[in-house]
């Protein structure tokens, strides 16, 4: 019997239990005709793969992978055969072994020559649900139903070579239309133990009240309740059994908790993750039909309305100028400003950020400049950083210790990204700040790892592109937030030390748009001078981006979220900068480098001509040959500031010739 929740298909496979005779004698568990549920696991190389993602295949395999095991590695070989006959076939292997982790899965798909993605299934909650139980196991899904149509060993192990290679009749039965001859093939090799499989009559003992609950006011309702900014709100058993489908569906495919970073890599102080245990007591719950049991619910008195300001009532609040949202259109930046109502310089701890129109408000950034601009209208570059907003990322705080350095008068300058969403409304937002009683120890800076030079061609899946900024002293690293448009996929931040090490400090698999989140580090991050920090970006321009707008455009650098960007922000201190010892110069070092850091995509500390792209870049080509003196084929860091000034001669030259017009 296939479970359901509320009338929605759980764990396709894992309720089948039936059993099929083979053709050589004997039995296997019949998993053809099954239905897949949807899924996101992380590969070896920390990039995330979503089941449905390859729903334009024309078939996709799965195959399970055992460290050291001889049948899978068979497999493995066989799979890249297969990819060269059948490239519109979509192939993966997933390891669901408790004995392997994702370090020594990395290590043997690496010194194996793997050409297959092997996908983490770190919890086996899809190996589980999928039916799977032995190495070298192959499943075959059709895009178009979602049902398993094979089940069976992968071509080179010895038993599809007496049958002539199931798995490849399957494929080619596919590609001409024709139905499969022999779907079910007996795999004989070794098992891979699922312990939770014979527990599953337990989980309809999951307590509610005990167990579900509690989870649930842990890392749900911050969003999930009055006031807060999830769809629902989770003030009962009742809603959560309504939306008990959904919330397994977004568990698998890492949707919700909105924590996007790769615990593997590091771990936050701000992680919102559920643990291995939370994650499983949710689903199993869930697929035992979600039960009420005994107990009073614990929503109903442990949900309450989200306060105003959820770091207390702030020592300032200023209304950043209201702006009237259209239903429809493009809205340019707005960059109101507020005269400074400081009178005296403050050390700043914190900032939290009250979107009015959190529909509209997409994000606000916010700073400090020393005069109050002319007519009232601020600009994009401020002297100092007092944070920002973006949905998931509302408050900015320093460590304890760590201050910024407000002074007094000037003007707060505000960047505001509006997205019209239907209907004319009209923004009124605050922001609210958090004083120290008196100086810190430690200065808080900021720099963004950008490249406006990004050039992204149409119809590509996995855009590459790189940026990095080089410290000119040593630092210590305290959160990173990475930051792209709608075509973003993954990001990845290294540090590159000065003696070659690489050490990877953030990874996002799949980077979601819709969540802009501040990640701080659990421990500081010490790097030494001359540290390259090294910004990677994947981006998806193809037609299986469901947030794509054009997957038939050029994508360039752009402020709107149909163009793209690559941005990380990273909060830091200088080792050697004191409340008492400000290091300016060293602030001025790290952001004149930063252009140079930004072309030079492959980190020899040269800028060779094909890394000159885009409409900034572009111009510098013509001057590359007499720039690069010694002709060693790359540009110094002197010669690209030389080349910088003679194209921006060139520019100012133009200007004047048409009159004065910019352009």
């Amino acid at each position: 019997m296939i479970k359901t929740v509320s009338g929605v298909l759980l764990a396709g496979v894992s309720a089948l239990v039936l059993s099929a005779c083979s053709p050589e004698g004997g039995t296997t568990t019949s998993l053809t005709g099954a239905t897949v549920d949807n899924f996101m696991l992380v590969d070896h190389d920390g990039l995330a793969h979503t089941l449905k993602y390859n729903r334009k295949a024309a078939a996709i395999v799965l195959v399970t992978q055992v460290n050291g095991d001889e049948t899978s590695r068979a497999a493995a070989k066989a799979l890249a055969e297969l990819q060269a006959r059948y490239p519109t076939v979509e192939f993966k292997m997933i390891n669901s072994s408790l004995a392997d982790d994702r370090e020594s899965i990395r290590a043997e798909a690496l010194g194996q020559g793997f050409a297959t993605p092997v996908l983490d299934d770190e919890f086996q909650l899809i190996g589980e649900s999928l039916g799977l139980s032995k190495a070298g196991e192959a499943i075959v899904i059709d895009p178009k139903t979602w049902k398993i149509v094979y089940h069976g060993p992968v071509d080179g192990s010895a038993a599809a070579r007496k049958a002539d290679g199931y798995l490849s009749e399957a494929l080619a039965a596919m590609g001409s239309g024709q139905s499969i001859a022999v779907a079910e093939v007996p795999i004989k090799a070794a098992a891979i133990d699922f312990p939770d499989r014979a527990r599953r009559a337990e989980f309809s003992k999951i307590s509610y009240v005990d167990e579900v609950a509690p989870v649930l006011l842990s890392k749900c309702v911050d969003c999930h309740q009055p006031g807060g900014i999830g769809p629902f709100q989770m003030t009962s058993y009742e809603v959560i059994k309504g939306f008990a489908p959904m919330i397994r569906e977004a568990i698998r495919v890492d949707r919700m908790p909105p924590y996007d970073v790769d615990r593997h890599v590091n771990l936050f102080q701000n992680d919102e993750n559920l643990t291995e245990a939370e994650t499983k007591t949710l689903v199993h719950w869930i697929e035992a039909g979600a039960p009420r049991g005994e107990g009073e619910d614990p929503l109903l008195k442990g949900v309450t309305e989200r306060p105003e300001w959820p770091l207390g009532k702030p020592d300032l609040v200023v209304e950043i100028p209201s702006y009237e949202i259209p239903a429809s259109g493009v809205v340019d930046y707005q960059v109101p400003v507020v005269a400074s109502p400081l009178k005296e310089g403050k050390w700043l701890a914190a900032t939290t950020f009250k979107a009015g129109e959190r529909q509209g408000v997409h994000h606000i950034l916010a700073g400090w400049v020393p005069k109050m601009p002319e007519k009232g209208k601020g600009g994009f570059d401020w002297d100092i950083s007092m944070g920002g907003y973006a949905v998931g990322s509302e408050s900015n705080l320093a460590p304890e210790g760590w201050g910024t350095y407000v002074p007094a008068g000037g003007a707060f300058n505000f960047q505001m990204h509006y997205t019209p969403f239907g209907k004319a409304v009209t923004d009124v937002s605050k922001i609210g700040f958090y004083f120290l009683d008196k100086e810190p120890e430690l200065v808080k800076r900021q720099i963004v790892i950008a490249d406006p030079t990004i050039t992204i061609k149409p119809n590509t899946s996995r855009h590459h592109e790189r940026a990095y900024v080089q410290f000119p002293a040593a630092v210590q690293i305290y959160a990173s937030q990475p930051h792209a448009h709608y075509r973003g996929y993954a990001s990845k931040l290294t540090a590159v030390l000065p003696d070659g090490t690489e050490k990877v400090l953030l990874n996002m698999p799949k980077y979601d748009f819709n969540w802009q989140r501040e990640y701080i580090y659990k421990d500081l991050i010490d790097l030494p001078a001359e540290t390259k920090l090294v910004a990677d970006y994947w981006y998806d321009n193809s037609d299986l981006n469901p947030a794509n707008p054009d997957p038939n455009k050029e994508v360039v650098w752009g402020d709107q979220s149909f163009e793209e960007m690559l941005f990380t922000g990273v909060q830091f201190r200088w080792v050697d900068e004191v409340a008492g010892k400000p290091r300016d110069d060293l602030q001025k070092i790290l952001s004149e480098r930063m252009m140079f850091t930004v072309i030079d995509d492959n980190l020899n500390s040269k800028v060779e001509e094909a890394e000159l792209k885009g409409p900034m870049m572009e111009p510098l080509k013509a001057y590359f040959a007499q720039l690069d003196s010694d002709k060693d084929g790359g540009l110094t860091p002197a010669e690209f500031a030389a080349g910088m000034t003679v194209v921006e001669q060139a520019r100012a030259k133009a200007r004047a010739a048409r009159g004065g017009v910019t352009g």
